[in-house]
């Protein structure tokens, strides 16, 4: 998904950016979802694998139905995985989202060197009269 929507690895974007820079932060915020994203993916498609499994050996009569269900707590299992997943892919939305801002800020902000200066401001410059302060009161 990382891949897919900003073109490179996760590792790789952890790379190209300044040790605890705004970017290289979210860069491994994003590599760490991708992960568990991977990760979660894996669980529900071996949960899924194994169920399938099952009802196809409940289907072809090789295996014995079990009065409490085919599936069992497969089913719950598969459900609570695939919300987790949606989840982990809502978040790893949310941080390459993060990330292309940051990156796109960072492009678009000039150098130090080339900043502008402001002058201060100074109110009666501007025609405002000054605020004189008690201390104490």
């Amino acid at each position: 998904m990382v891949s897919e929507a900003l073109g490179a690895s996760p590792r790789h974007l952890e790379r190209l950016h300044t040790p605890d820079g705004a970017a290289d932060v979210l860069a491994q915020l994003m590599f760490m979802a991708a992960r568990h994203l991977d990760h979660l993916h894996d669980q529900f498609a071996d949960a899924a694998r194994y169920a399938a499994s099952n009802l196809t050996r409940a289907a072809t009569g090789k295996s014995s139905i079990n009065s409490l269900g085919v599936l069992q707590n497969s089913a719950t299992q598969i459900d609570i995985l695939a919300a987790r997943r949606a989840d982990a892919v809502e978040h790893l939305k949310i941080r390459i989202h993060a990330y292309r801002q940051v990156t796109t800020a960072d492009q678009a902000a000039p150098s130090p060197a080339r900043r502008p200066t402001v002058a201060p401001f100074r109110p009666e410059a501007a025609g405002a009269t000054p605020i004189r302060v008690t201390p104490g009161r």
